[in-house]
């Protein structure tokens, strides 16, 4: 042992960096929890519910919109997997800034993260009332009441331990896919046996006559592209929960690959069912087009059980947006970017503390249902849509800097890398910052949207000046790594702050 450094000497020492917001958590999901958590990041209340009110606008041509903002989204996921398999972190992109791009970069992201998260969490307890609104016995009760309960009952369960989450959305993803397949088999035989639906017989005629494959004009395809690309958020959910997995490193690759035929085929592939099963023109945006299929096909409780598997899905995503707040607050709030109460951490290891604040906004959340519950759910989707790119912006841009890095230290990337980078990098950053521009194209909800972010981004520039004085430069630290594990720093309640 070397008497200066305390370490080991190997051949496999190497210089490494840690994140004090790792520290404390317990490597506790296992391979099947991450696989599911890839699962069940990429399929959620975006494709359950947001696609009714996306068909509204675009017809069959949502099918295109998908495959193309899916492309990016498996680039980003990519990109995202070269830095895990780089260094594991529960702050993920939070960290990762903090290493490329200074703390304000940490900052920016963290909070871009949060507006994205937490309006997603309003997203879903809205898409949950609705839901529950399906059943005549839930119809009494006032949507506000419904989005409450949900919220309390699932932050209930997040704040118990990290396996509890993981065991969650390992079941919730197997109920949504399992119920996607099945839906996939059922509407292949409706069509293959020409099955009138509703009076309308299955097949590409109901696409030809009711406008073609661009009903409302190519034009359509860029309004919805923010909505689509919100429904992609949550696929960046393994990168954040890389940090307490076992055997990050083995688990990643083989999760992150399968991201792309999963958005082929459930995304893509449900909306071109949809339109060849009933005329595009039957879907809604107020319930989710696999509940309209299923309550018109004629089997009983059809409807009901479709109903359980999307509010399923739309608890599946509430889950994770309290999981991956809580995670990335404690990464702020530990290099004094973030409130201090983000710091503490329970006796199971589950940072509750940024889990709470997040259940703070959730309940605002709850009184926008009690007071435009119409409007919600399209109102904070594309406030979540807006997060989503800069979070996707800057693991991009982390990404990029990372491989600049590599280069001029003369150090080999992981095996498991971003084909094609950096040009992929620039192609994909291109594309992130059309998608805002063509908000423009929306004189209703899309320039409010814009406007509102503006307001955001004035008080992120606002909130930057009032805590750089309070930034602790040990938050990020090199040390001499010659295992994977990060140093147990915990802050408990019993500690001063």
């Amino acid at each position: 042992m070397d008497r200066n450094s305390g370490v080991r000497p190997t051949d496999q020492t190497h210089s490494a960096v840690v994140d004090a917001g790792d520290g404390g958590y317990r490597k506790s999901l296992k391979r099947r929890h991450m696989n599911m958590i890839a699962i069940g990041g990429s399929i959620g209340t975006g494709l359950f519910l947001g696609a009714g009110s996306r068909m509204e606008i675009a017809g069959p041509s949502l099918a295109v919109v998908y495959i193309i903002c899916g492309l990016f989204a498996f680039i980003v996921v990519r990109a995202l997997g070269e830095l895990v398999m780089y260094r594991p972190s529960s702050g993920a992109f939070v960290s990762y800034a903090r290493e490329f791009m200074g703390e304000k970069g940490a900052f920016s992201v963290g909070w871009l993260f949060f507006l994205d998260w937490g309006t997603t969490v309003i997203a879903d307890i809205t898409a949950i009332a609705l839901y529950a609104h399906f059943w005549s016995f839930f119809t009494p009760i006032p949507q506000w009441v419904l989005a409450l309960v949900a919220l309390v009952i699932v932050m209930a369960m997040n704040i118990t331990s990290a396996v509890l989450f993981g065991e969650l959305e390992y079941w919730f993803a197997l109920i949504k896919v399992g119920a996607i397949v099945l839906f996939g088999i059922l509407g292949i035989y409706f069509i293959v046996t020409q099955t009138p639906i509703d009076g309308h017989t299955p097949g590409f005629a109901l696409i030809a006559d009711n406008g073609g494959f661009f009903p409302n004009g190519i034009g359509a395809m860029f309004v919805i592209a923010l909505g689509v690309v919100f429904a992609y958020g949550g696929t960046e959910m393994v990168g954040v929960a890389a940090g307490e997995a076992q055997d990050a490193r083995k688990v990643i690759p083989r999760a992150v690959n399968s991201i792309m035929w999963r958005i082929m085929l459930f995304y893509a592939g449900s909306v071109v069912l949809f339109t060849l099963l009933m005329p595009w023109t039957s879907y809604k945006g107020d319930e989710s087009p696999f509940v309209t299929v299923m309550n018109s096909i004629g089997i009983p409780y059809a409807g009901d059980i479709m109903n359980l598997v999307v509010l399923t899905a739309a608890m599946s995503s509430l889950n994770a947006g309290l999981y991956s707040t809580g995670r990335t607050l404690r990464s702020l709030a530990m290099a004094g970017t973030g409130p201090k109460f983000a710091k503490r951490m329970n006796k199971a290891g589950v940072p509750y503390g940024g889990i709470l604040i997040t259940t703070a906004l959730g309940v605002v959340g709850v009184f926008l249902n009690l007071i435009v519950p119409g409007q919600v759910f399209e109102i904070v989707l594309n406030l979540a849509g807006l997060g989503i790119v800069g979070v996707w912006g800057s693991i991009i841009i982390c990404h990029w800097l990372f491989v600049r890095k590599m280069k001029k230290d003369g150090r080999e990337r992981p095996g498991f890398r971003l084909p094609w980078a950096p040009v992929t990098n620039v192609i994909t950053l291109l594309f992130l910052v059309l998608v805002v521009l063509l908000m423009a194209l929306d004189p209703g909800v899309g320039r409010i949207t814009l406007g509102a972010f503006v307001v955001v981004v004035v008080l992120m520039v606002i909130g930057w000046y009032r805590v750089r004085g309070r930034i602790d430069p040990a938050a990020l630290t090199s040390t001499i790594d010659i295992t994977e594990d990060v140093p147990p720093l915990v802050v408990r309640d019993d500690e001063k702050e």
